[in-house]
């Protein structure tokens, strides 16, 4: 008797023909049977927002030779609820977002429009993943990914994942045999030390541009994300969307209303 092939829907942040997606795909293909929807063009840095102001619009494609494939006008996160209310003829077995072009470690994870596809996976009770690599170029090398991609997409197959949760996958930019391994870590405490440059545009007119400094505060400790991407170690972070300050119920719940 034949087994059925898993359902696995694939998206991501930096747009439908990204480099990240198609080296994504190609292992996906390995595994299961897959549908692809993602966004038209780059949506770095959109986390969990979606469209409610516009029109939302999906267009069939024809570029990676899969089950099906469309292209979305919207953000990752309205890609996924959009395959999963319109597309999908039923829960796929896997969810996977990427591979992003840099990193999604501590506090990016906020911001990143690849970790919210996973999360809105995670919400629709879908097993996620979202996958990072440490190489923003447009020319990074992904051929060490997919071997990583692999096993951990095939665990979490076999295995499932807590009610809830998502992995936040982070893949050094190393040879492979460069790579220590694979840490099941906690999100480390760092985030950006922002700054809003001033400028002025050719009519005299102010503009701002972000820029900053990232900024560790968890140096030295080897439980944390950062501290196994610097010492080449794939790292895992499982994710959750309730971010419920658990510890602070109590706390609060002596001050006086």
């Amino acid at each position: 008797m034949k087994t059925k092939r898993p359902l696995i829907l694939v998206t991501n942040d930096d747009g439908i023909t990204a480099p990240g997606i198609s080296s994504l795909i190609e292992v996906m293909k390995t595994i299961g049977d897959v549908i692809v929807v993602a966004p038209d063009k780059p949506q770095s840095g959109m986390g969990h927002a979606i469209t409610i102001n516009s029109t939302l619009r999906i267009s069939k494609v024809t570029i990676y030779n899969v089950k099906e494939e469309y292209s979305c006008t919207g953000t990752p996160v309205d890609c996924v609820k959009i395959a999963v209310n319109k597309i999908l003829q039923r829960k796929p077995d896997l969810c996977v977002s990427g591979i992003n072009h840099g990193a999604n470690s501590s506090i990016n994870v906020i911001y990143s429009g690849t970790m919210s596809a996973a999360v809105e996976g995670a919400i629709e009770g879908i097993p996620s993943i979202g996958f990072s690599l440490l190489d923003e170029s447009i020319g990074a090398d992904f051929s060490v990914s997919k071997k990583i991609v692999k096993t951990i997409a095939l665990n979490v197959l076999k295995n499932g994942l807590p009610a809830g949760v998502c992995l936040n996958v982070n893949i050094p930019k190393s040879k492979l045999y460069e790579i220590k391994g694979i840490k099941v870590c906690r999100q480390a405490k760092a985030n950006w030390i922002e700054e809003l440059d001033e400028r002025k545009d050719p009519s005299g007119k102010p503009y701002f541009w972000l820029t900053g400094r990232f900024e560790n505060f968890d140096k030295g400790e080897k439980d944390t994300d950062i501290w196994a991407l610097e010492h080449n170690y794939v790292s895992i972070v499982p994710t959750q969307f309730d971010m419920t300050s658990h510890p602070s119920i109590k706390i609060i719940n002596k001050w006086k209303f």
